[in-house]
């Protein structure tokens, strides 16, 4: 059902996510909260500006080449629901043909861009931009969210992130409904200790990645 959930059970955060909606007061507002989602800002803006300048040569790279393929756009950009139910352009390089209609029409470049997960850098705009964290749940659009029930307020509280608890949990191999529960897992459990922990495994992840690489013959 659209509107509820089933088998994602409440927990505390979410009981304290209610009272402060009764209160009207902000969800997270007590200070080590407040203060760890500065800081959480503040590592958003440093880092994404850092990878944007020390990637700029590939990032021009991959822009150029995207764009001698077949003279389309660079970017496609989604709308997505973000921070406080705002939607924005989530960026992507463009994967599929400038005239492509859907996926299924991926490019050579484009299948190497997404098996490499390259495609998904111009997101450093999007954090940047404010419309992303570099740690957060999925990013979805409007007609998604009321799949997650009772949580969306919850999900509207934070900024989609670029990679998450979902991406280094075999995403690939999660289905929808597991992927909700691993948001509103994420959510409820959020520290910036765990956003650490998150970071890491992504970047082990694609560290050690082959998917540039040849096969080698069995």
């Amino acid at each position: 059902m659209a509107g509820k959930n089933q088998g994602i059970n409440p927990t505390g955060p979410w009981r304290d996510f209610a009272t402060a909606r009764q209160e009207r007061r902000p969800f997270n507002s007590s200070q080590p909260r407040l203060i760890s989602r500065i800081l959480k800002r503040a590592l958003d803006i440093i880092i994404a500006a850092s990878f944007l300048f020390f990637l700029s040569p590939l990032l021009l790279s991959a822009a150029v080449i995207v764009t001698l393929s077949d003279w389309g756009p660079v970017f496609n950009s989604h709308r997505r629901i973000g921070y406080k139910g705002k939607e924005f352009g989530c960026l992507k390089f463009r994967t599929t043909g400038s005239d492509a209609t859907t996926d299924a029409q991926v490019t050579v470049v484009g299948d190497i861009l997404r098996r490499s997960s390259l495609d998904k850098l111009p997101q450093l705009i999007n954090v940047l931009l404010g419309q992303m964290s570099l740690v957060g749940p999925r990013a979805i659009t409007k007609e998604e969210l009321p799949r997650y029930g009772e949580h969306a307020d919850a999900y509207m509280a934070f900024r989609p992130g670029l990679t998450g608890h979902w991406q280094t949990s075999r995403h690939n191999d999660v289905s929808y409904r597991n992927g909700i529960s691993l948001d509103v897992e994420y959510l409820s459990k959020w520290t910036l200790t765990l956003d650490f922990v998150i970071m890491a495994k992504t970047l082990s992840a694609l560290l050690f990645r082959h998917a540039l690489l040849p096969k080698a013959d069995s």
